[in-house]
């Protein structure tokens, strides 16, 4: 008999081979290179800043993430709901965990491929000046926990949706929220305790420190957390689906 694991992975393999001919997958890997571009040297004037960092670069993943997380995510639960195979998965030998965990695995590493993908534009600077490595590898990590902790979330606000329209729509929303909700403690004089509150939501705030190298392990919990906290949600949606 499989072990969990295998079964996520075997239900992983499954999303992946669907991904490699889907459309949607070569779309949103153009538009986060575009974006990521444009931002760096027209908004940015990277340049002009006279300066080997890349934090200019890794500032626009919070806002290409708003878009492109919805897309990778709303069709997880949605498209199920729709066709109606998602009461067929219920009925197989997997376990609510087993289901999420093999579409978040999937999700995820369509993730991991887009960081991939960017790389070679930071490979292209570095011979411009004296970067530190270190810094580098510390922003691509917040990156991905970053990922990880938006893409759990938008997989939980697809399994709400009943379709992928909805879902898109309300994880773009919703991820716009908690990403920009921190700038609100930047902009206005709120006392010290709502700022801190606000900060702790957003995730982009937990991502600064990574942007500047920095591994702080208290936003390195915070995004594995949160993670497991949408995931987690995602197994109950189920599970009320199933015995409903």
């Amino acid at each position: 008999m499989n072990s969990k694991p295998q079964k996520a992975l075997a239900l992983a393999r499954k999303e992946l081979y669907s991904w490699c001919f889907s459309p949607a997958f070569y779309g949103i890997g153009v538009f986060f290179l575009l974006f990521t571009s444009i931002w760096l040297f027209y908004f940015q004037q990277y340049f002009t800043l006279d300066q080997a960092t890349l934090r200019p670069y890794f500032a626009a993943f919070p806002l290409v993430f708003i878009l492109v997380i919805p897309v990778i995510t709303m069709k997880s639960w949605a498209e199920e709901r729709k066709l109606g195979t998602a009461e067929l998965l219920l009925t197989m030998p997997f376990s609510e965990w087993d289901l999420v965990m093999g579409k978040f695995i999937s999700s995820f590493v369509v993730v991991v491929f887009l960081l991939l993908f960017s790389a070679p534009l930071p490979l292209s600077l570095l011979p411009l000046g004296h970067f530190d490595g270190g810094v580098i590898l510390g922003e691509y990590a917040g990156a991905l926990l970053l990922g990880a902790s938006a893409t759990a979330l938008g997989q939980f606000l697809s399994s709400l949706s009943k379709n992928q329209a909805g879902a898109f729509l309300g994880s773009a929303v919703v991820l716009l929220f908690v990403m920009l909700i921190n700038q609100l403690a930047l902009s206005f004089d709120l006392p010290l305790w709502l700022a801190e509150g606000i900060n702790f939501i957003s995730l982009s705030f937990h991502f600064e420190s990574f942007s500047r190298g920095l591994i702080d392990s208290r936003d390195l919990a915070f995004f594995v957390l949160t993670a497991v906290l949408f995931l987690f949600l995602n197994t109950r949606v189920l599970l009320f689906r199933k015995w409903r």
